[in-house]
């Protein structure tokens, strides 16, 4: 297993991250256990999530998945042995997410609210990484494009970053960063972290993936001149490019057959681009949810890839991955489909 320094901050974080979402709704907590168990006797010390999840969210399930970190850290004493990353949430509508009730801001008191609501589900008393898990300003997210008014109030950047900073201080987080941001957002947190010596942003938390390289245009350049890593999330288009879904088919238990909520890798192009990935990887005798991981993985702007996984045959698999050759053959392979394929989900 590869480590990697989380920005600038001297924590090193293994190339692959343990993402939690299902822990809660698709899998139970001793099955989170065993994951978590497995993966740190695979090198991985990193491990991801956010006060909302299970994922989707709900209002029954919201904060479960850090109920079973904590759980699990409590059986196991192993707080020293991993980098423990999570979120508060976004402007959001989701009134039950916090005990104060309404609308959700990224306001000095929710913040103040959500990390000790965090920190109490854990059982801990920091966070390695804080993460705001989407932008407070409104726009379009997660794949929409519904034209969202971008003239709407929003939290000023410095009252949020200033509200870390104080978690800094108090030792219940030691590093901030961001996710589903835009170039404009990173720059401007890190504008103001300059000129306030201020937290600086280490990571951000973005979709990346074979279907979506959006990235590239303008993130991978702030990732690579700030040392403002991504943390991929979604590498496997939530499990379209394993091939699973191919020929709409439904597999039992799948995100796709529970939940409504992959439309984002649902149309004609997607579907043209998927096959195209899934038969490169089957004529070069591979599996092809370990070819898009590792491709994600070895981008030199990732600074780790986040993995999640229903199965520990899945979770096996994935951590297995870093041993596949991306050749430049390989490589050169899949931007000849990038180039007819361009980012058909955004």
């Amino acid at each position: 297993m590869d480590y990697r320094e989380l920005g600038r901050s001297g924590i090193r974080v293994s190339a692959l991250c343990l993402g939690s979402m299902t822990w809660g709704q698709q899998n139970t907590e001793a099955e989170g256990h065993a994951q978590m168990d497995y993966a740190l006797e695979h090198g991985i010390n990193f491990i991801d999530t956010a006060e909302m999840y299970a994922s989707p969210p709900l209002a029954e399930t919201a904060g479960r998945t850090e109920e079973i970190i904590g759980t699990w850290l409590k059986r196991r004493g192993k707080r020293d042995d991993i980098v423990l990353a999570s979120k508060v949430t976004g402007r959001s509508d989701m009134d039950w997410i916090w005990a104060s009730g309404g609308p959700v801001r990224l306001t000095r008191p929710q913040i103040m609210e959500a990390i000790d609501g965090s920190l109490r589900r854990l059982q801990t008393d920091y966070l390695d990484l804080y993460q705001l898990h989407w932008p407070d300003r409104p726009m379009e997210l997660f794949g929409g494009r519904e034209n969202t008014p971008r003239d709407g109030d929003f939290v000023p950047f410095d009252e949020t970053l200033r509200a870390l900073d104080d978690l800094v201080t108090d030792g219940k987080i030691r590093t901030v960063g961001l996710s589903n941001e835009t170039p404009w957002g990173v720059m401007r947190f890190l504008n103001l972290s300059d000129a306030h010596n201020l937290p600086r942003m280490q990571s951000i938390q973005n979709v990346y993936s074979l279907l979506n390289r959006i990235f590239e245009d303008g993130l991978a350049e702030i990732a690579f001149r700030e040392s403002v890593g991504l943390l991929a999330y979604s590498p496997l288009a939530q499990g379209c490019l394993t091939g699973k879904y191919q020929n709409g088919a439904l597999p039992e238990g799948a995100r796709k057959t529970l939940f409504d909520r992959m439309q984002r890798y649902d149309n004609p192009s997607a579907n043209s681009a998927i096959d195209a990935y899934v038969d490169l990887a089957r004529l070069r005798g591979l599996d092809p949810a370990q070819m898009a991981l590792q491709f994600v993985t070895t981008r030199p702007f990732v600074t780790s890839n986040i993995i999640g996984a229903t199965t520990m045959e899945q979770l096996k698999a994935d951590i297995e991955s870093v041993a596949l050759d991306m050749t430049q053959e390989l490589e050169g392979e899949i931007e000849q489909i990038h180039k007819t394929h361009t980012n058909p989900c955004p």
